[in-house]
């Protein structure tokens, strides 16, 4: 048989100096300093460090946090940082990085949040002065003005006894945390885990997550800019509701944007409504299949803040739909939600697809699952709290990398594609003229890439301390 082989022959060793892998990270740990996150997590874990020469409690939080940015699934996974010196400074060891997890309580976290602020304040700013500002949301072609906040619960399946994992709704095992993420950066404002069996459509956890997202945005923003939560149905109670109307009266520019249950009102009022318009694709273009129309006065509104419109969407189903009962009889897959957009602001085609955006979050979930909070490493409750807020810092991250640092593709990339390509390079370091340099290969295809992200890190204003 004829042989095919073209690849050359090797010989492997393991004796090679100056050269380093994961190379890209440095960009995730030097914007780290950049913001100001590092030295916001120092001033606040400062009371936790034993000596003075021990390992600042902070530092070891960003390594942390970078390392989970980074693919990291478990704490030992800190070797790969731990073993470039070089490349990445004095790293903690794993029982120095337990302890810290293991002291953070409730109090602790909050500060740290206070921390991510301050850092999100500073990386916000800096986008400003290089980039024009925070990239936009578009629907339907159109651009959703300010900010858009989108809420949305995911089950973390444990396959370990845990504390406080329980049974969940889906007859599974484990968590069940509650998120707000930001979609015109993809940035995770704020996370709460929770047991397993924590309701969907809990009231509490959604004002809790929702307070301490908008507390993530700095007051330049948070103030004067429109804000649009969106949320899927577990979002639509009275109470929910009530909480972003009344956060006008703090002058918030808030407004909701909420997917309904189909009870048998809604259905009754489906059946009535007669002014049916086709539906809008994110390019504006008519979508095939599909329409919508108001239903606002034929459904009751009482518990509703004034105000609130109503909009349901009826298509073809697609293969695979999980239709309910009165889907199947009327051929027909509907879905009806809420908002308290006023009138003359958007086509009900806009409002509706502004909406179906929400399911974007669903990709931010499914890809923060593979950035920290899809395997929690302990057994304790309090340290996998801890976990979930370095990884929320660890997509945050991400995010201001690409918002700040890259553009193209990079700048769009979802994690697994940005370290394939980016972060998991290797290199090899160089000393010369008291300069250390970190040398891409020139054939990497992306090492344009990387070069010019490393010049937009140095190019980047610094705050002021």
């Amino acid at each position: 048989m004829k042989s095919t082989g073209a690849r050359p022959k090797i010989m492997v060793s393991g004796d090679g100096r100056g050269v380093v892998g994961h190379a890209g990270a440095r960009l995730l740990a030097d914007l780290a300093d950049a913001t100001g996150l590092t030295s916001a997590f120092s001033e606040t874990l400062a009371g936790l460090r034993q000596r003075r020469g021990g390992h600042d409690p902070g530092r070891i939080a960003v390594d942390l946090a970078v390392m989970i940015a980074d693919g990291g699934e478990a704490i030992a996974d800190l070797a790969v940082l731990r073993d470039q010196a070089d490349l990445f400074g004095a790293v903690a060891s794993d029982p120095t990085a337990w302890r810290l997890l293991s002291a953070l309580d409730g109090e602790m976290l909050a500060a740290l949040g206070a921390a991510r602020a301050h850092a999100r304040q500073v990386a916000w700013a800096q986008a400003a002065e290089t980039r024009g500002g925070l990239p936009s949301v578009t629907a339907a072609g159109q651009q959703v003005p300010g900010l858009v906040l989108d809420l949305d619960a995911s089950i973390v399946i444990c396959h370990s006894e845990k504390e406080s994992a329980t049974r969940t709704w889906k007859k599974t095992f484990g968590y069940h945390p509650l998120f707000c993420f930001l979609d015109n950066t993809r940035e995770a404002l704020a996370g709460l885990l929770r047991e397993g069996r924590a309701g969907s459509n809990t009231t509490a956890d959604h004002i809790q997550v929702l307070d301490a997202a908008l507390a993530q945005i700095p007051d330049v923003h948070r103030h004067g800019t429109p804000i649009l939560i969106r949320s899927d149905s577990a979002g639509c109670t009275q109470g929910f509701l009530a909480r972003i109307r009344s956060l006008r009266t703090q002058h918030l520019d808030t407004s909701f944007s909420v997917g309904v249950a189909i009870t048998e009102p809604v259905r009754d009022a489906i059946r009535h409504a007669t002014d049916w318009i086709p539906a809008l694709n994110a390019d504006g273009e008519p979508r095939d299949g599909a329409e919508i129309c108001e239903l606002t006065g034929l459904i009751p509104d009482d518990g509703y803040p004034a105000g609130t419109r109503f909009i349901a969407r009826r298509e073809r189903p697609h293969p695979g739909a999980q239709l309910s009962l009165f889907d199947t009889i009327e051929g027909m897959r509907h879905q009806v939600m809420a908002t308290d957009t006023p009138p003359g602001h958007g086509s009900i085609q806009f409002l509706e697809a502004r909406h179906r955006g929400h399911a974007r979050v669903e990709d931010r979930i499914r890809t923060g699952k593979d950035t920290g909070f899809g395997r929690f490493p302990s057994r304790v409750f309090a340290i996998n709290a801890a976990w979930l807020q370095l990884a929320l810092t660890g997509i945050d991250l991400l995010a201001w990398t690409q918002t700040l640092l890259l553009d193209g593709d990079l700048a769009a990339a979802e994690p697994k594609k940005l370290r394939y390509r980016l972060l998991h390079v290797a290199a090899r370091i160089t000393r010369s003229a008291r300069r250390t340099r970190l040398r891409i290969a020139a054939g990497w295809p992306w090492t344009t890439e990387i070069v010019t992200a490393f010049s937009n890190l140095a190019a980047l204003p610094q705050p002021i301390t």
